[in-house]
């Protein structure tokens, strides 16, 4: 899957990787960090957003345009485009100059500010990744899954790497009975949440 992605999005991909390597260990601070997930969860997040339902297709937590480089390849073979919230207005400028040089803007819909702010305006959900602030994520996880159409799925970042902030989300969508819950050993680690069809 996947293998026909054009040469301007890999060589954004590559450059961003090679950046985000960098980053890891330059003392780059903080808020200027791309901080982005690793290829293999690029490449499983693209897999889960193409065989999700139909329904918008979310992105929290943009940073640089690296996942949603991802993402817009499901996007493209189903159809839709990626709505992705970054608050932070350095990084959303980084990810318009990913889109533009990566000729991908077209797929996807950039959204500058807090998410919690814009989704009210969002509904039926067939896909969300969340990969935000981890202190955010109950409040991210609680807005998000009754926006789930009937099979849609939200994926989490992080949740392995940040264990002691994010046990308690993860405990949480396990025990959640509008969910089927698990964590994927991928990258980081990654929560898989499937909303359940209505019983």
């Amino acid at each position: 899957m996947f293998h026909n992605i054009s040469p301007l999005i890999l060589d954004r991909m590559h450059a961003m990787e090679a950046a985000d390597a960098s980053d890891r260990v330059d003392g780059t601070p903080k808020d200027r960090r791309l901080r982005q997930v690793p290829p293999e969860t690029g490449r499983f997040l693209a897999l889960l957003a193409r065989m999700a339902p139909e329904g918008d297709m979310v992105e929290i937590g943009t940073s640089g345009g690296y996942s949603t480089l991802w993402l817009s390849l499901a996007a493209r073979e189903v159809g839709r485009k990626v709505k992705t919230f970054e608050i932070l207005a350095n990084k959303a400028a980084t990810a318009r100059e990913t889109f533009e040089v990566a000729g991908v803007q077209g797929l996807i819909e950039l959204v500058q500010g807090d998410a919690r702010e814009h989704l009210a305006g969002v509904s039926d959900i067939g896909f969300c990744f969340l990969d935000a602030e981890k202190e955010d994520y109950a409040a991210f996880y609680d807005l998000v899954v009754p926006k789930l159409v009937a099979g849609g799925i939200l994926a989490a970042d992080n949740v392995l790497s940040h264990s002691e902030t994010l046990g308690a989300v993860v405990a949480a969508a396990q025990q959640d009975s509008r969910v089927d819950a698990i964590v994927v050993p991928i990258g980081k680690g990654v929560l898989v949440a499937r909303k359940r069809q209505p019983q």
